[in-house]
Protein backbone atom coordinates (compact mmCIF):
# COMPACT_ATOMS: atom_id res chain seq x y z
CA UNK A 1 0.00 0.00 0.00
CA UNK A 2 2.03 2.94 -1.33
CA UNK A 3 0.79 6.54 -1.01
CA UNK A 4 -0.04 8.32 -4.24
CA UNK A 5 0.76 11.85 -5.30
CA UNK A 6 -1.64 14.38 -3.81
CA UNK A 7 -2.53 12.30 -0.74
CA UNK A 8 -2.54 14.07 2.63
CA UNK A 9 -0.31 13.10 5.55
CA UNK A 10 -2.41 12.29 8.61
CA UNK A 11 -0.04 10.32 10.86
CA UNK A 12 3.71 10.29 11.31
CA UNK A 13 5.98 7.26 11.75
CA UNK A 14 6.00 7.38 15.56
CA UNK A 15 2.19 7.55 15.71
CA UNK A 16 1.95 4.50 13.47
CA UNK A 17 4.54 2.64 15.55
CA UNK A 18 2.66 3.34 18.78
CA UNK A 19 -0.67 2.41 17.18
CA UNK A 20 0.58 -1.00 16.06
CA UNK A 21 2.48 -1.56 19.30
CA UNK A 22 -0.70 -0.88 21.27
CA UNK A 23 -2.94 -2.80 18.86
CA UNK A 24 -0.86 -5.98 18.74
CA UNK A 25 -0.32 -6.15 22.51
CA UNK A 26 -4.01 -5.38 23.11
CA UNK A 27 -5.16 -8.19 20.80
CA UNK A 28 -2.75 -10.68 22.41
CA UNK A 29 -4.03 -9.65 25.86
CA UNK A 30 -7.64 -10.08 24.77
CA UNK A 31 -7.04 -13.54 23.28
CA UNK A 32 -4.95 -14.81 26.19
CA UNK A 33 -7.40 -13.26 28.64
CA UNK A 34 -10.32 -15.07 26.97
CA UNK A 35 -8.31 -18.30 27.14
CA UNK A 36 -7.93 -17.95 30.90
CA UNK A 37 -11.38 -16.56 31.75
CA UNK A 38 -13.64 -18.97 29.86
CA UNK A 39 -13.44 -22.73 29.71
CA UNK A 40 -14.65 -22.78 26.09
CA UNK A 41 -11.59 -20.69 25.12
CA UNK A 42 -9.03 -22.79 27.04
CA UNK A 43 -7.92 -24.27 23.70
CA UNK A 44 -6.06 -21.00 23.04
CA UNK A 45 -3.45 -22.17 25.53
CA UNK A 46 -2.81 -25.47 23.73
CA UNK A 47 -0.27 -24.11 21.19
CA UNK A 48 1.65 -22.56 24.09
CA UNK A 49 1.74 -25.72 26.16
CA UNK A 50 -1.17 -25.05 28.50
CA UNK A 51 -2.83 -22.41 30.62
CA UNK A 52 0.29 -21.80 32.73
CA UNK A 53 2.24 -20.64 29.69
CA UNK A 54 -0.80 -18.73 28.42
CA UNK A 55 -0.81 -16.78 31.67
CA UNK A 56 2.91 -16.03 31.33
CA UNK A 57 2.38 -14.69 27.80
CA UNK A 58 -0.54 -12.62 29.07
CA UNK A 59 1.43 -11.14 31.98
CA UNK A 60 4.55 -10.24 30.03
CA UNK A 61 2.50 -8.84 27.13
CA UNK A 62 0.86 -6.62 29.73
CA UNK A 63 4.29 -5.21 30.56
CA UNK A 64 4.72 -4.31 26.87
CA UNK A 65 1.20 -2.88 26.67
CA UNK A 66 1.83 -0.41 29.52
CA UNK A 67 4.47 1.78 27.77
CA UNK A 68 2.48 1.66 24.52
CA UNK A 69 -0.54 2.96 26.42
CA UNK A 70 1.59 5.71 27.99
CA UNK A 71 2.83 6.92 24.60
CA UNK A 72 -0.68 6.69 23.10
CA UNK A 73 -2.07 8.94 25.83
CA UNK A 74 0.86 11.32 25.41
CA UNK A 75 0.34 11.55 21.63
CA UNK A 76 -3.43 11.62 21.29
CA UNK A 77 -4.83 13.10 24.50
CA UNK A 78 -5.00 16.69 23.19
CA UNK A 79 -6.91 15.79 20.01
CA UNK A 80 -8.80 12.66 21.06
CA UNK A 81 -9.10 12.90 24.82
CA UNK A 82 -11.32 15.98 25.13
CA UNK A 83 -14.83 16.48 23.78
CA UNK A 84 -15.53 19.88 22.24
CA UNK A 85 -18.99 21.24 22.88
CA UNK A 86 -21.35 21.96 21.24
CA UNK A 87 -19.67 20.69 18.04
CA UNK A 88 -19.22 17.11 19.23
CA UNK A 89 -22.71 17.03 20.72
CA UNK A 90 -24.22 17.85 17.31
CA UNK A 91 -22.29 14.94 15.80
CA UNK A 92 -23.45 12.61 18.58
CA UNK A 93 -27.11 13.57 17.99
CA UNK A 94 -26.95 12.14 14.46
CA UNK A 95 -24.46 9.36 15.36
CA UNK A 96 -22.14 10.74 12.70
CA UNK A 97 -24.40 9.35 10.00
CA UNK A 98 -23.26 5.78 10.75
CA UNK A 99 -26.62 4.43 11.96
CA UNK A 100 -28.96 6.24 9.55
CA UNK A 101 -28.69 8.50 6.55
CA UNK A 102 -27.72 12.10 7.33
CA UNK A 103 -27.40 14.66 4.55
CA UNK A 104 -25.07 17.03 6.39
CA UNK A 105 -22.97 15.43 9.11
CA UNK A 106 -21.64 18.07 11.55
CA UNK A 107 -17.97 18.80 11.00
CA UNK A 108 -15.41 17.36 13.38
CA UNK A 109 -11.73 17.82 14.01
CA UNK A 110 -9.15 15.13 13.38
CA UNK A 111 -11.08 12.69 15.56
CA UNK A 112 -14.85 12.42 15.80
CA UNK A 113 -16.71 11.76 19.10
CA UNK A 114 -16.90 8.04 18.35
CA UNK A 115 -13.12 7.83 18.02
CA UNK A 116 -12.74 9.93 21.15
CA UNK A 117 -14.99 7.52 23.07
CA UNK A 118 -12.83 4.62 21.88
CA UNK A 119 -9.63 6.41 22.85
CA UNK A 120 -10.95 7.31 26.31
CA UNK A 121 -12.20 3.76 26.90
CA UNK A 122 -8.76 2.34 26.06
CA UNK A 123 -6.93 5.03 28.04
CA UNK A 124 -9.04 4.89 31.22
CA UNK A 125 -9.74 1.17 31.34
CA UNK A 126 -6.26 0.39 30.00
CA UNK A 127 -4.77 2.09 33.05
CA UNK A 128 -7.22 0.14 35.23
CA UNK A 129 -6.16 -3.11 33.54
CA UNK A 130 -2.44 -2.40 34.01
CA UNK A 131 -2.87 -1.41 37.67
CA UNK A 132 -5.16 -4.32 38.57
CA UNK A 133 -3.01 -6.77 36.61
CA UNK A 134 0.16 -5.75 38.44
CA UNK A 135 -1.56 -6.06 41.83
CA UNK A 136 -2.92 -9.51 40.90
CA UNK A 137 0.56 -10.58 39.74
CA UNK A 138 2.46 -8.98 42.63
CA UNK A 139 0.04 -8.69 45.59
CA UNK A 140 2.96 -8.12 47.98
CA UNK A 141 1.58 -7.26 51.41
CA UNK A 142 -1.59 -5.57 50.21
CA UNK A 143 -4.86 -6.46 52.01
CA UNK A 144 -6.38 -9.64 50.57
CA UNK A 145 -9.74 -7.89 50.20
CA UNK A 146 -8.17 -5.26 47.93
CA UNK A 147 -6.40 -7.91 45.84
CA UNK A 148 -9.67 -9.83 45.40
CA UNK A 149 -11.36 -6.70 44.06
CA UNK A 150 -8.76 -6.51 41.29
CA UNK A 151 -10.18 -9.61 39.58
CA UNK A 152 -13.68 -8.22 38.83
CA UNK A 153 -12.17 -4.83 37.95
CA UNK A 154 -9.80 -6.52 35.50
CA UNK A 155 -12.73 -8.40 33.97
CA UNK A 156 -14.71 -5.14 33.73
CA UNK A 157 -11.89 -3.55 31.75
CA UNK A 158 -11.96 -6.49 29.36
CA UNK A 159 -15.74 -6.20 28.88
CA UNK A 160 -15.43 -2.48 28.06
CA UNK A 161 -12.37 -2.55 25.79
CA UNK A 162 -13.17 -5.72 23.81
CA UNK A 163 -16.31 -4.43 21.99
CA UNK A 164 -14.64 -1.07 21.30
CA UNK A 165 -11.71 -2.91 19.68
CA UNK A 166 -14.06 -4.96 17.48
CA UNK A 167 -15.90 -1.83 16.29
CA UNK A 168 -12.58 -0.04 15.75
CA UNK A 169 -11.26 -2.88 13.56
CA UNK A 170 -14.49 -2.95 11.54
CA UNK A 171 -14.60 0.83 10.95
CA UNK A 172 -10.88 0.96 10.24
CA UNK A 173 -11.19 -1.61 7.47
CA UNK A 174 -14.45 -2.29 5.61
CA UNK A 175 -16.69 0.06 7.61
CA UNK A 176 -15.00 3.24 6.41
CA UNK A 177 -13.01 2.46 3.23
CA UNK A 178 -9.72 4.31 3.01
CA UNK A 179 -9.15 4.53 6.77
CA UNK A 180 -6.54 1.77 6.85
CA UNK A 181 -4.23 3.84 4.64
CA UNK A 182 -3.71 6.32 7.46
CA UNK A 183 -2.21 3.73 9.77
CA UNK A 184 -0.32 1.75 7.11
CA UNK A 185 1.19 4.58 5.05
CA UNK A 186 0.42 7.72 7.05
CA UNK A 187 -1.53 9.23 4.16
CA UNK A 188 -5.22 9.55 3.21
CA UNK A 189 -6.99 10.88 0.14
CA UNK A 190 -8.35 14.43 0.16
CA UNK A 191 -11.89 13.15 -0.40
CA UNK A 192 -11.55 10.91 2.67
CA UNK A 193 -10.28 13.81 4.79
CA UNK A 194 -13.06 16.11 3.56
CA UNK A 195 -15.64 13.58 4.67
CA UNK A 196 -14.11 12.17 7.87
CA UNK A 197 -12.27 15.14 9.41
CA UNK A 198 -13.19 18.34 7.51
CA UNK A 199 -12.50 20.60 10.48
CA UNK A 200 -8.96 19.29 10.83
CA UNK A 201 -8.36 19.61 7.08
CA UNK A 202 -9.47 23.26 7.06
CA UNK A 203 -7.38 24.07 10.12
CA UNK A 204 -4.25 22.49 8.64
CA UNK A 205 -4.74 24.35 5.34
CA UNK A 206 -5.34 27.70 7.07
CA UNK A 207 -2.20 27.27 9.18
CA UNK A 208 -0.14 26.08 6.22
CA UNK A 209 0.75 22.82 7.96
CA UNK A 210 -0.81 20.41 5.47
CA UNK A 211 1.71 17.94 4.06
CA UNK A 212 0.85 16.57 0.61
CA UNK A 213 2.66 13.56 -0.79
CA UNK A 214 4.85 14.38 -3.77
CA UNK A 215 4.83 18.17 -3.38
CA UNK A 216 8.02 18.33 -1.31
CA UNK A 217 9.90 16.36 -3.93
CA UNK A 218 8.64 18.58 -6.71
CA UNK A 219 9.66 21.75 -4.84
CA UNK A 220 13.12 20.33 -4.19
CA UNK A 221 13.52 19.43 -7.89
CA UNK A 222 12.51 22.92 -9.06
CA UNK A 223 14.78 24.51 -6.48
Amino acid sequence: MIPKKGMIKSTDAFERLVHWWLAITCIILILTGLGMMFHSFNFLGTPLGGLKNLKLVHNFTGLLFAPALFFAILIWWREAGVFKMPEDLEWIKVAGGYLWHVDDVPETGKYNPGQKAFFLAVAIFGILMVASGLIMWFPLSLPSGLVQWMYPLHALGMLVIFPFVLVHIYLGTIGVPGSARAIFTGYVTRSWAEKQCPGWLKEMEEEGRLEIYGEEKEEAAHG
